[in-house]
This record gives C-alpha cells, sequence and structure tokens, in this order.
C-alpha cells in the first residue's frame, strides 16, 4: 500500500504537532580552520557551544597528560571517506597533528573542543 495509509485505503492522522524541543536542528559539519564558536539555547535554557571550525586539538600523549597542538590535516574518516576531503572533524576521525597521527574521541559539533588519543 501507499505510504501513509492503513491496510484499508484509509489515512493515518496525527495525533499532535511536535513540540519545540522535539525539533530536529540542522547538522553543522565542524570544519579545519581559525577557530569559531556558536551559542545556542538548549532544552531547560542550558546554552550548548557548538564547533564551526578549529585549528586546535586536547591530544592525550602515552604518558597520560594532555597537550594542546595544532590539526594539520584530517587523515581518514571511518564512517565517511568525503569527509575526509573536506577536512570536517567528526568522532573516530583520524587527523595529523605536531605530535603525530590522532583519533577525535569527542563529537565536536557537540561539545565545542576537539578532544584525542595518539595512535600508532
Amino acid at each position: 500500500m501507499k505510504f501513509g495509509r492503513k491496510i484499508t485505503g484509509g489515512r493515518y492522522h496525527q495525533r499532535r504537532k511536535r513540540k519545540l524541543t522535539e525539533r530536529v536542528r540542522q547538522v553543522v559539519p565542524v570544519k579545519l580552520g581559525k577557530e569559531k564558536k556558536v551559542k545556542i539555547r538548549i532544552r531547560g535554557g542550558h546554552i550548548k557551544v557548538r564547533l564551526l571550525s578549529v585549528q586546535i586539538a586536547n591530544v592525550l600523549n602515552k604518558e597520560g597528560k594532555s597537550v594542546k597542538t595544532t590539526i594539520k590535516n584530517v587523515v581518514q574518516t571511518p564512517a565517511n571517506k568525503f569527509l575526509a576531503r573536506q577536512n570536517i572533524l567528526i568522532k573516530g576521525a583520524i587527523i595529523e597533528t605536531e605530535l603525530g597521527k590522532a583519533r577525535i574521541t569527542n563529537r565536536p559539533s557537540q561539545e565545542g573542543s576537539v578532544q584525542a588519543v595518539l595512535v600508532e
């Protein structure tokens, strides 16, 4: 049968409208470049800092200490190879830093910073 119809041919009716908190926001990718941040209001009146672009990452080195380093390039993105070509930073992406290659462990678009761990 057609989408949105019962087996008898009748239509499904919407029970209620979406609440303001249920709205889906547009996905904004975090690119490599000069740092830009945007503050947005979320549920409960709280504020979330979203990154639009960034150059610096907090990389955890082998001694267990976090070091600020600059990001040179996005080497590989397991989720989608086209994101690596566009230098878009997402969780799980392998980036090239001054310390070496590192894997992003957080979600930069949701948290406002880039956290990474060195890989061999």
